[in-house]
C-alpha cells in the first residue's frame, strides 16, 4: 500500500499501484513477459516492490517459465503479454492446464471505443483462453482491478489448481493509468497451494482402508495431486504401514524415492517396465491425485477397466472417470493419507509378505535387464548411461525438470530420485517446455540447484532464453541429449516407409550437428561438451559450481530408442 495512504482512505489511486502492491502482497517475486504490456506496472514494481521484470525472447516461454516458478515455488507464476502476443500465451497455458499448475497470465486486451473498426491488430482473443484456464476474464473498469486479482489468485491455488487469464483494457493494459478509489487488499491464505485442505468422509476413509487392508495385490498409483498436497511423506507412510507398492505417475515421480524397496517405478506410456507389470497383476488400484488419463494407465490399459479400483482425489468430478470404484474419497490427499494411517491396521501387511517378494523381484528382473546398458561405455553414448550419471550426481536438493517425448520416456524410465528431498517436473506434453520452465523453476526456487533433462529437438524451441538466462543470472544447469534428430518419430516414420529406414524417412527427422556448447559460449553462458561418458560426472560439478548459466551438450547415439511400454 503506498506509504501517503491509510487504510480506508477514499483518495484516488491508479490500477498500476494497485496491480504492483496486490503483486507484492501476494509474494510474487518475477514476473515473465514480452513487452509491452502494463507498463507503468512495471515502473511501479520497481519503485515500490522490486519485483523482478523478466523481458522474455517469447510469449510461449514467458508462460513455461511462469509455469516453472509456480510448480518449484507452490505460488502463482504470472506472465503477461500485449495484445498481439496474447494467443501466444493461450497455446503456452496447455502445458499448465494440462498439468494442473497455477499460472496467471495477463493480457493487453480491446477498447470498447474502437472494437469492429479494424485497429491495428485487433482480435478478440478472450475466446481462445476458454479451454485452458478456470477463469477467463476481461478487466474493462480500473476499479475492478483488486476484486479481480484476488478472484485469479483464489481460483488458480484452489481445489486442483489451474491457469486463469485476466484480459486488462487496452492493446497494452493502458487501463492501468487510469484511477479510482480502491485499496489493493490481498488474501494471503490464497498465495499458495493448497489454500485449504478438505477433509473427506470419515465413513469413505476407512471403506477406502479396508479394502486396501483386505487385498492381497494392492499397489497405489500415486499422481500429480499428491506432489502439490505435500503428501509424499504420508503417503510412504501408508504404504510402509501396510505393506503396499507404490507406483507413480509422471508428475508424482517424486513422491518417493525410486531407490526404496516399495517403488516400482513410473506406470503407463512414458514408464519402467517394472511399474507397468506389477499394476498389471494387482488385484486391487489405489489411484491418489491421479486423473486416470491415457499417459498413466496407457490407453486404460494399465490398469486393465475392470479391476478392482480405489480414488482419493479432490475434485469430485475426477471421482470415477475412467475406472468404475469400489471406493471414491474426495478430500485433499495429504489430509485424507493422514486419516488413513491413523487408522490402518499394520497388523495386516503380513498377509502381502508373497506380494512384496514378487515386487522385488519384478525389480531386480528390471535391474538385471537394463544393468550392463545403464553402465554403457559406448560412443557415442547411449541415453541409458546419461541418466544414471544424473541418479547419481544430481545434488540432494536438486529440481529435475524434464521435456517430454524421448526425454520424458528416458528419465520416467531410467532416472531414479535418491532422497524424498529431490523434486521433479517434467512436460505434461509439449516439446520445449523444460529449458524456460527450468529458469522459471530457478526463480520460484533460488536457492536450489535446477538441473534441466532435454534432447536437442526440444533445445531448439526456445534456444534464444539462453541469452534470458544470461542476461538475468538465471543459474541453471541445462542437460541436452544432442543426437541430432528427434528420434521418437523414427519409429512412426519408418512404419510408413514401409519397415525401412530410407534417406526420405530419416530427413523427417533428423538434424544438422550443432555444437550447443559454442552456441551458449556465444551468448555469455558457460558451454560443455561431452562426448565420453566418464566425462558426465565431471562436467555436472562443474556446472553446478559455475556462477553463470551452464549448458552441457552430451553426444549420444542417435539409432538408441527408448523402450516401448509393456501391458502385459
Amino acid at each position: 500500500m503506498p506509504r501517503d495512504e491509510k487504510p480506508g482512505s477514499n483518495s484516488k489511486t491508479s490500477g498500476a499501484k494497485v496491480l504492483a502492491d496486490m503483486l507484492k502482497g501476494y509474494g510474487v517475486t518475477h514476473v515473465f513477459m514480452v513487452p509491452a504490456v502494463l507498463r507503468t506496472t512495471f515502473a511501479e514494481m520497481e519503485r515500490r516492490t522490486s519485483i523482478k521484470r523478466i523481458h522474455t525472447h517469447g510469449e510461449k516461454s514467458a508462460v513455461y517459465m511462469a509455469d516453472g516458478y509456480a510448480r518449484a515455488s507452490g505460488k502463482p507464476g504470472i506472465c503477461m503479454a500485449q495484445v498481439i502476443g496474447a494467443l501466444n500465451l493461450a497455446a503456452g497455458l496447455r502445458d499448465a492446464w494440462l498439468a494442473h499448475s497455477p499460472v496467471i497470465a495477463f493480457t493487453g486486451g480491446r477498447d470498447p471505443k474502437s472494437k469492429f473498426r479494424k485497429v491495428y491488430q485487433e482480435v478478440d482473443d478472450v475466446p481462445a483462453f476458454e479451454p485452458v484456464t478456470k477463469f477467463n476474464a476481461t478487466i474493462d473498469a480500473v476499479e475492478r482491478i483488486p476484486d479481480m486479482l484476488r478472484q485469479a489468485f483464489r481460483t488458480a491455488v484452489s481445489g486442483a489448481p489451474g491457469p486463469v487469464h485476466l484480459q486488462f483494457r487496452g492493446n497494452e493494459g493502458q487501463i492501468d493509468l487510469e484511477e479510482a478509489e480502491m485499496e489493493p487488499l490481498c488474501e494471503e491464505r490464497f498465495a499458495r497451494v493448497p489454500p485449504f485442505r478438505p477433509s473427506p468422509e470419515p465413513g469413505d476413509v476407512s471403506a477406502a482402508l479396508r479394502l486396501l487392508e483386505a487385498a492381497e495385490r494392492p499397489v497405489i498409483v500415486s499422481g500429480g495431486g499428491v506432489r502439490a498436497s505435500g503428501a509424499a511423506r504420508e503417503l510412504v507412510a501408508l504404504a510402509e504401514a501396510l505393506g503396499i507398492p507404490v507406483a507413480t505417475s509422471l508428475n508424482g515421480k517424486d513422491t518417493i524415492p525410486g531407490i526404496h524397496p516399495l517403488s516400482v517405478g513410473v506406470v503407463g506410456s512414458y514408464s519402467r517396465e517394472s511399474a507397468n507389470r506389477i499394476v498389471g497383476e494387482a488385484d486391487l488400484v489405489c489411484f491418489v491425485g491421479s486423473e486416470t488419463g491415457g499417459m498413466t494407465t496407457h490407453f486404460w490399459a494399465v490398469p486393465k477397466i475392470g479391476v478392482p479400483a480405489i480414488q482419493i482425489d479432490i475434485e469430485a468430478e475426477a471421482l470415477g472417470r475412467n475406472y468404475p470404484l469400489q471406493a471414491a474419497v474426495c478430500g485433499d490427499a495429504k489430509t485424507t493419507l493422514a486419516m488413513m494411517l491413523k487408522e490402518a491396521n499394520r497388523a495386516t501387511a503380513s498377509r502381502r509378505q508373497p506380494w512384496l517378494q514378487r515386487v522385488a523381484a519384478v525389480n531386480k528382473e528390471w535391474h538385471d535387464k537394463y544393468r550392463a546398458i545403464l553402465a554403457s561405455d559406448a560412443v557415442p553414448m547411449r541415453p541409458e548411461r546419461l541418466c544414471a550419471e544424473l541418479t547419481r550426481h544430481v545434488p540432494d536438493d536438486a529440481i529435475v525438470v524434464v521435456d517430454t517425448g524421448h526425454a520424458g520416456m528416458w528419465m520416467g524410465g531410467m532416472y531414479d530420485l535418491r532422497v524424498p528431498t529431490q523434486s521433479y517436473m517434467r512436460s505434461a506434453g509439449h516439446l520445449g517446455w523444460a529449458f524456460p520452465a527450468g529458469l522459471g523453476a530457478k526463480c520460484g526456487a533460488p536457492e536450489r540447484p535446477v538441473v534441466v533433462f532435454t534432447g536437442d529437438a526440444g533445445f531448439w524451441y526456445h534456444i534464444g532464453e539462453i541469452e534470458t538466462a544470461v542476461r538475468w543470472k538465471i543459474n541453471t544447469v541445462t542437460v541436452v541429449n544432442n543426437n541430432g534428430g528427434g528420434n521418437q518419430s523414427k519409429r512412426g516414420f519408418d512404419r510408413v516407409y514401409g519397415g525401412q529406414q530410407t534417406e526420405q524417412a530419416r530427413e523427417l527427422w533428423t538434424f544438422n550437428k550443432v555444437d550447443f556448447a559454442k552456441v551458449a559460449e556465444s551468448m555469455g553462458a558457460l558451454g560443455i561438451r561431452v562426448e565420453k561418458p566418464a566425462d558426465i560426472a565431471p562436467a555436472l560439478l562443474r556446472a553446478l559450481k559455475a556462477d553463470r548459466p551452464v549448458i552441457i551438450d552430451v553426444v549420444t547415439d542417435i539409432e538408441a530408442l527408448a523402450p516401448l511400454a509393456v501391458t502385459a
